[in-house]
């Protein structure tokens, strides 16, 4: 994802703490990894779930861009749960 910048909300580093995530990798995931779900309506900017693999490891990043700067704003970061999401950690798993 291309950004001018990228800017961590609190809720982020909390969570990225309590996670053990280093920022460095959030960046990573941010301008390398692959967009699996688009959230248009979001507000106050369209949001996008990523997916980036490092070392093997999934990591899914929520990211809201705001299209008049091209500033992303992470929203959360999570290693997704393997029994929440499909084998490629691009979909959920069917209830």
């Amino acid at each position: 994802m291309n950004c001018s910048r990228v800017i961590f909300s609190q809720h982020a580093f909390v969570r990225m703490f309590a996670r053990g995530i280093m920022p460095e990798l959030v960046v990573r995931a941010v301008r390398s990894g692959e967009v699996i779900a688009e959230y248009p309506d979001d507000r106050p900017f369209p949001s996008f779930l990523l997916l980036y693999f490092e070392q093997g490891k999934p990591l899914h990043v929520v990211v809201g861009k705001d299209k008049s700067d091209e500033a992303c704003y992470i929203v959360t970061v999570y290693e997704p749960d393997a029994e929440l999401w499909n084998e490629d950690f691009r979909s959920r798993r069917k209830k």
